[in-house]
């Protein structure tokens, strides 16, 4: 005879597998910042990869940070490709998430005018320099690793930083409104090849294969659609081996989803577009496993955010990483649910 409490499980196990069942019908939505970095996940889609692990997803582009995270907390994306400072500022305010995965390494660098004085991080003491909004990514790297690591300099107080939008950053050293710009990539690739400036530092050569953007997910996610999240992330190492196949592999999907055209110089010669993925793939890569380095690295990041008030406790890179899921993608193994996961919504 069936007790109330046998009743009450069967139902509630039903009630579970139907939700299952509702999940795994659902196509699995990432989001991802616009930026050539995240090449892999648009490559991933346009070769099929996807569909080629047996998941269905919704790739969402969407244009900056905050939109990602809102699109985070608000349920409306499972996963998301996102710089390593805002998902981690994002998790010591309540937004709680999972590295889980790398994507990128390099992509950004000091550029100046190339009749400036400026040949050192150092030379920038008393100067002005264009940045992103701070409390950025971008800016963390900027005011930590860029200034005060490696130039020894304040800023804000050494060095004035003239916030404006990235697009805008390349006229504003050629015409002298700034002395240099901390810019990424395809931007510093366009600025080169326009004949005007030079690069002062390259992240990558002073932290070689340093991790940026990540693919992170939300525990309710990572709970309950893990087996589509191990697919997901097979897709995006198939992406990242295709663009390591060959110097221009995957170039015509960069060129046509970021919209690159010809640059001209200033003596009237074309710089084609395929051109100037060559030139940021010098400073560009991608890589999908998380090593010991990386994450000393994001600690570091990390450390950057807490002494600049931008995150108000000290983090551990531990906390926000989870690399049981790429090793299981790589492997073909199927991951325990973690336990200790924080659901939130």
């Amino acid at each position: 005879m069936k007790t109330m409490a046998n009743m009450c499980l069967l139902a509630s196990l039903s009630l579970s597998c139907a939700a299952a069942v509702a999940a795994e019908d659902k196509p699995l939505r990432i989001g991802w910042v616009y930026a050539m970095a995240n090449a892999p996940v648009v490559v991933a889609e346009r070769k099929g990869f996807f569909t080629d692990e047996g998941v269905k997803v919704e790739v969402v582009q969407l244009t900056d940070g905050p939109l990602v995270q809102q699109a985070l907390a608000a349920g409306e994306v499972d996963m998301a490709y996102i710089g390593s400072p805002p998902m981690y500022h994002w998790y010591s305010n309540g937004l709680d998430s999972r590295i889980l995965a790398k994507v990128n390494y390099g992509q950004a660098a000091v550029v100046a005018r190339k009749d400036s004085n400026i040949n050192s991080v150092a030379d920038l003491k008393g100067k002005k320099m264009a940045g992103v909004k701070k409390g950025s990514g971008m800016d963390v790297l900027l005011r930590g690793f860029v200034l005060r690591d490696t130039g020894k300099l304040e800023a804000d107080k050494d060095v004035s930083i003239i916030t404006m939008p990235s697009a805008n950053m390349v006229g504003s050293v050629e015409e002298k409104v700034v002395d240099a710009a901390f810019m990424w990539e395809p931007f510093i690739s366009q600025s080169l090849a326009r004949g005007n400036t030079k690069v002062v530092m390259d992240v990558n050569q002073a932290e070689p294969n340093y991790p940026w953007y990540v693919v992170i997910a939300r525990p309710k996610a990572m709970q309950e659609r893990h087996d589509d999240i191990i697919k997901a992330l097979r897709a995006h190492k198939k992406a990242i081996d295709f663009l390591n196949s060959a110097p221009t592999a995957g170039n015509d999907i960069i060129i046509s989803t970021f919209k690159l055209d010809a640059v001209q110089d200033a003596a009237g010669v074309s710089h084609s577009a395929e051109e100037i993925v060559t030139e940021a793939r010098k400073r560009l890569g991608w890589q999908y496993e998380l090593t010991d380095r990386d994450l000393a690295f994001v600690q570091r990041l990390m450390n950057y955010s807490f002494d600049l008030g931008f995150i108000k406790r000290q983090l551990k890179a531990e906390e926000v990483v989870d690399r049981t899921y790429m090793t299981a993608a790589l492997q073909g193994d199927k991951p325990a649910v973690p336990t200790a996961l924080r659901v939130t919504q």
